[in-house]
């Protein structure tokens, strides 16, 4: 009897109501955006800007390699001047680039990495080494532009970024000054919002998480101490993030760098054999899963290029706003500090992480196949490097690698803190910046409590929209990024008596090049 009446039952329970309807549409909204701006037209679009830029300042990561190292990494042990904290409102070079690479160094270092291997199979990551390659010069161009863009606000305080050369760059071209406009507001709208899902609520939730599983802290308290901690740190503004940010990127960095070459050491034998299954996977034989070759290259280079954009950044026009920050006089000096960027956290950072995956045993060499558990523990993203380093080090590898998580992912909320600053500050004025910062800080404790829904996706999007017009921005200034460059090459590499191009601004100019004229190596 209570067969006959189940029909009749389920024809009677209610439909999907109104709010389900809503967020099932926005759901597929949100899909169908997020392959696009994630999807292969902008991929293409994004490794073409990398390649052209590339091609423009003749290779400049090549051709002038052993001078940016020395301008970049050199300097800070070299030149006082890099390191030394400034009286005005402006932040050192070094700061900007360890502010920059607080926002850059995150989960997607560890997770990213981890979950490009398990999808697009061992040649995933040549594919990350190319765009992190030609991104290097993305990140260059985006950087010079912001310098010699920017303008001070009422405080003082420097403003640049995709928004400033997009309004006051594209926007000063003939017929160019609307759809410079609408570009600069649409980016720094989708920063804005994107500020509180990429770079705020998913990286706590990252830290929550960890937290909960390896040692068993409940999640609100994790999100009691981060509010806490973001707000002692965010609401002292730009000067007290640097000043944080300075300390803790190089000391995480170098502590899972230790941590992966410990393992690296270990398996030394395996370098071989891990490099040969990078390239092998990259081009051609098997793809990941067993499936056919066409499709196994095609999911190594869509996941080598999107995760490597998802640690670097480069083309998103994200780290330009901090970058934009620095003391520095010359472009080209900041425009070199992201090539470096670029390259510590994708070529150094990604790549120890990749190894340590591949050289593990957990990933067939031959196939590319990743396992799907290990003793009994099914092995995702979120765990498998963890699961690397607790197979070398017991608990005290998870633990390593949830303390890298929260360092990473912390790290990450500061940077991006900065970045929905500055977009708020262009759209609504520098007042309401201080409002930002109160409901960002409160926002922290939202994503450690929270677990995944829509709103982290619609982030996703967001942040990928921000590369549209960053790029279209890019690609139309690029005459006058070969411009600086080759003025800078001439002053400094060649010699020759040329006025430097320092800014687009008639006062900041003349103010920049009597510094510049003074010996100021800033």
């Amino acid at each position: 009897m209570l067969q006959a009446f189940l029909p009749i039952a389920a024809a009677r329970q209610p439909g999907p109501g109104p709010v389900d309807q809503v967020i099932r549409l926005v759901e597929t909204v949100n899909s169908f955006l997020n392959n696009i701006v994630w999807g292969w037209p902008a991929l293409i679009l994004l490794a073409f800007v990398g390649v052209f830029m590339t091609c423009r300042t003749k290779f400049f990561q090549i051709s002038h390699f052993g001078h940016w190292v020395k301008e970049t990494i050199g300097a800070i042990f070299s030149e006082k001047h890099v390191r030394s904290h400034t009286g005005d409102k402006s932040i050192s070079q070094f700061q900007s680039l360890c502010t920059a690479l607080a926002a850059t160094v995150g989960t997607g270092n560890i997770v990213g990495v981890a979950g490009a291997i398990i999808v697009g199979g061992p040649g995933a990551v040549f594919w990350m080494w190319l765009i992190a390659f030609f991104g290097m010069m993305t990140n260059y161009s985006e950087n010079v532009l912001g310098i010699f863009y920017r303008r001070k606000n009422s405080a003082g305080e420097w403003s640049g970024g995709a928004m400033y050369y997009l309004r006051d760059g594209l926007g000063a071209k003939k017929g160019c000054k609307t759809v410079g406009a609408v570009l600069a507001v649409l980016f720094s709208v989708f920063c804005f919002l994107a500020s509180f899902g990429i770079g705020n609520m998913t990286q706590i939730n990252s830290i929550s998480g960890n937290m909960d599983a390896v040692f068993g802290i409940p999640t609100w308290v994790t999100g009691a101490v981060v509010v806490v901690l973001t707000g002692l740190v965010v609401l002292g503004g730009l000067k007290r993030i640097a000043s944080v940010t300075e300390k803790i990127v190089p000391f995480m960095v170098i502590l899972y760098m230790v941590g992966s070459i410990v393992i690296f050491c270990t398996n030394l034998s395996m370098v071989g054999p891990v490099f040969a299954a990078i390239f092998k996977g990259a081009f051609a034989l098997k793809a990941a899963g067993g499936g056919a070759v066409g499709y196994g290259v095609k999911l190594a280079i869509e996941q080598g290029m999107k995760r490597g954009v998802f640690s670097n950044e480069a083309g998103l026009g994200s780290s330009v706003m901090v970058h934009s920050s620095s003391n520095v006089k010359e472009p080209v000096r900041q425009g070199m500090w992201g090539i470096f960027e670029v390259f510590a956290d994708t070529i150094v950072v990604c790549t120890l992480t990749a190894f340590t995956v591949l050289s593990s045993g957990l990933v067939d060499l031959d196939t590319g196949v990743t396992q799907t558990a290990y003793q009994g523990v099914a092995l995702t993203k979120a765990n498998l490097v963890s699961t690397v380093f607790s197979m070398h080090f017991g608990f005290a590898g998870a633990a390593f690698v949830a303390i890298s998580v929260m360092l990473f992912a912390f790290s990450t909320c500061l940077g991006w803190s900065h970045y929905g600053s500055k977009a708020c500050e262009f759209l609504f004025g520098e007042k309401i910046t201080k409002v930002y910062q109160v409901i960002f800080v409160l926002a922290t404790f939202g994503g450690a409590v929270m677990g995944e829904n829509l709103a982290w996706d619609i982030a996703d999007t967001l942040n990928g929209m921000m590369m549209l017009p960053n790029l279209v921005g890019v690609l139309a200034l690029s005459p006058v990024v070969v411009a600086i460059t080759r003025n800078y090459v001439d002053r400094r590499l060649r010699g020759r008596d040329v006025e430097p191009m320092l800014s687009s601004f008639a006062d900041i100019q003349k103010e920049a090049a009597a510094a510049v004229e003074a010996g100021d190596r800033p």
